[in-house]
């Protein structure tokens, strides 16, 4: 009997969306901590500038790698905000950061190859190691340090086979920035290695200890990064599925080659859409900032405040990555979840560097995170006593 691939029938769901399923599945009051989405509206002028495209008959396909203005946008972005200097002919505009992440594993992991990567990591890198017939090789970060960026645990792991390296920062689950220090001895070393280094940075323009910089912009070797980026976070604009890939010329060219059998292009209305997100006003975006750097301080002492519960200091994006001292993660998120009515997503989802962990979501009101704060710890405490 034809069936589908053994590449597809090995990929996972990701146990944030069986979490997120479940609470569908849930009739009473749920406070929702499991998905990392911001909680705001995209900006007005952002809407307007794609209702006005939209109007104006701008719905056609585009260039391949995206509108001149878009890739330009997006280049003067990466270079006055983080300091990364790409020209936009390096720039390729993807429907989402995911799209640009599988691209650039794609482009880089050859069948057997390794996509090595620190953990806890997202899963989808995992998934996307898998699609492109790669290896997916996890490599623990210390708990005791926090989940901080080893270096020379990530080197001692590149050899060979090594293809690319995944660097997340801000880090989704836990919420750490990186060392820059750090992250250019990975680089380094990729580089030694012929490898690639692809900067997830998603999370960039939540970085809230400190100014926040391009992992490309830290290194001799920036030919050897791709940078990873989108409108999704920083914007709120989840929904209009709008990032990029940026890098060397002839990878991006290569990338653009690709992209052109994926998706043809992202949408034209959400690329015009991110020019007025990219060059517009940005005190939506600032104040949405302040927002999140409040709920992480309310995070912090909230979790400072219940006994047995810790966590790394987040450093950026909106996660805390909880140790609540159990081991079957599923399980307590499940009993959380049908007993207390607080939705966190497992920490195994995050490989096995998460197991007996819980990602909690500060993507929501104060007033919500206190009620979930609430509930968690009545949670935590009726789970210990059964």
């Amino acid at each position: 009997m034809v069936g589908p691939t053994e590449r597809v029938q090995a990929v996972e769901r990701s146990s944030i969306r069986v979490m997120f399923d479940l609470a569908e599945q849930h009739d009473g009051d749920l406070v929702r901590l499991e998905v990392g989405e911001p909680d705001f509206d995209t900006p007005p002028h952002v809407v307007d500038a794609a209702s006005e495209a939209a109007r104006a008959g701008r719905t056609h396909y585009t260039a391949n790698a995206g509108l001149p203005e878009c890739r330009r946008a997006i280049a003067d972005t990466m270079r006055e905000q983080y300091g990364v200097d790409h020209d936009p002919d390096e720039v390729c505009v993807t429907v989402g950061g995911m799209e640009a992440l599988h691209l650039a594993v794609l482009a880089t992991v050859g069948p057997g190859e390794e996509l090595v990567v620190p953990g806890p990591t997202w899963p989808n890198y995992e998934t996307q190691a898998t699609l492109a017939d790669g290896e997916f090789v996890e490599v623990p970060m210390p708990a005791e340090d926090g989940y901080a960026l080893d270096a020379d645990r990530v080197i001692d792991a590149i050899g060979a086979d090594t293809a690319a390296v995944v660097l997340t920062t801000p880090s989704n689950p836990t919420g750490r920035v990186f060392d820059p220090e750090e992250c250019r001895a990975v680089v380094e070393a990729a580089a030694d290695h012929d490898a690639y280094v692809v900067a997830d940075e998603v999370y960039l323009g939540l970085a809230y200890d400190g100014d926040p910089t391009g992992i490309a912009a830290h290194t001799g070797h920036p030919d050897h990064v791709l940078t990873v980026g989108s409108c999704s976070k920083t914007y709120a604009m989840t929904g209009w599925r709008l990032g990029w890939l940026a890098g060397d010329s002839h990878l991006i060219d290569q990338v653009v080659k690709t992209h052109e059998s994926t998706t043809a292009c992202a949408s034209s209305v959400a690329q015009h859409a991110a020019v007025a997100a990219l060059t517009g006003p940005q005190e939506p975006v600032e104040a949405m900032y302040d927002a999140f750097e409040s709920r992480r301080d309310l995070v912090v002492d909230r979790i400072d405040g219940i006994d047995g519960l810790t966590a790394p200091r987040p450093e950026g994006a909106f996660y805390a990555f909880l140790d609540p001292g159990v081991e079957d993660d599923l399980a307590l998120a499940k009993f959380l979840l049908r007993e207390h009515g607080v939705v966190l997503a497992p920490g195994s989802g995050f490989g096995d560097t998460g197991q007996g962990r819980l990602r909690l979501s500060f993507a929501n009101s104060e007033e919500r995170l206190h009620e979930g704060f609430d509930r968690l710890e009545a949670g935590l405490r009726a789970y210990r006593d059964r």
